[in-house]
């Protein structure tokens, strides 16, 4: 079979073949697509190609195929949209800390002696376990965990204090400049 005839066969039965996919494909615009795509297997194809009337028929039912085939597709992208989603949706929750909340820490880790802070870290943020943690760090799992223990501890404390300090701000507010009287000249 020949372009040609191919080209002849388009010319003649695109409009039933685009109107049959426009009816079945869930978005409109996707028809020309498959119409495109009907007429890439008639291309490839040449030898399967009918003669005659049947040539017609012929097309129907590879527009069927493709529709079928896109419609699969279609499914299969869904899903996979979906498991992007719930992926998402658990990290989302799992998400680090606000910037506020992230430079406080941040700060208050900065006051620890780095092995602690490097400890803490392997295992807070980057998930690992007190043993593995001691692997990366070439250290003994026993003293990583007494290591992890006092600086959890060291943390905690600074925490604490911090709380405090933020909580007599909050209970007496900022400090009040001295106050001045304009009516009454200043005495010297």
């Amino acid at each position: 079979m020949t372009d040609d005839r191919i080209d002849g066969l388009y010319r003649e039965h695109r409009a039933a073949i685009l109107a049959y996919l426009v009816r079945r494909a869930a978005a409109p615009e996707d028809a020309a697509d498959l119409l495109a795509e009907t007429f890439i297997v008639a291309l490839r194809r040449p030898e399967h190609v009918p003669d005659g009337a049947a040539a017609r028929l012929w097309l129907f039912g590879v527009a069927r195929r493709v529709l079928a085939n896109h419609h699969r597709g279609v499914r299969r992208r869904d899903a996979a949209v979906e498991r992007l989603a719930a992926v998402l949706r658990i990290q989302a929750a799992a998400a680090p800390p606000a910037a506020a909340d992230m430079i406080a820490m941040r700060q208050q880790l900065a006051g620890l002696a780095p092995d602690d802070r490097e400890l803490l870290t392997l295992i807070a943020w980057d998930g690992l376990t007190p043993t593995e943690a001691a692997h990366v760090l070439d250290i003994n799992p026993a003293t990583a965990r007494a290591r992890l223990m006092r600086a959890r501890r060291r943390l905690r404390a600074s925490l604490d204090r911090s709380d405090g300090e933020e909580a007599d701000a909050r209970a007496h507010g900022p400090a009040e400049a001295p106050r001045v009287s304009l009516d009454a000249p200043a005495s010297s």
